[in-house]
């Protein structure tokens, strides 16, 4: 699995910008990944080191419009924990 398809988008909410002050960033990951591919798939993308990997399951929420009905999609989220000596990783470099 290509590194590009295991981390699909940073979770940027206010309690994940307060963990980046501790080195913590949350991704939404590839629902088969495991924290191996994670770690992997983050140290290769932002070329740090990764020292903690934990991620969560979300099953799918049910879901009315109308008359119709069914669930959301699944996730799988991930809050991986970088070294003391990498970098910081920058989501809002042009903003």
């Amino acid at each position: 699995m290509n590194a590009r398809d295991v981390i699909k988008r940073p979770v940027i909410t206010e309690r994940s910008t307060d963990l980046m002050a501790e080195k913590k960033y949350t991704f939404e990951v590839d629902t088969r990944a495991n924290k191996t591919e994670i770690k992997d798939a983050i140290e290769e993308i932002f070329e740090v080191k990764v020292a903690n990997v934990n991620t969560m399951n979300y099953k799918g929420k049910f879901k009315r419009f109308g008359r119709h009905t069914g669930y959301t999609s699944k996730r799988k989220k991930a809050i991986v924990t970088l070294t003391p000596e990498s970098k910081e990783l920058e989501f809002f470099e042009g903003v």
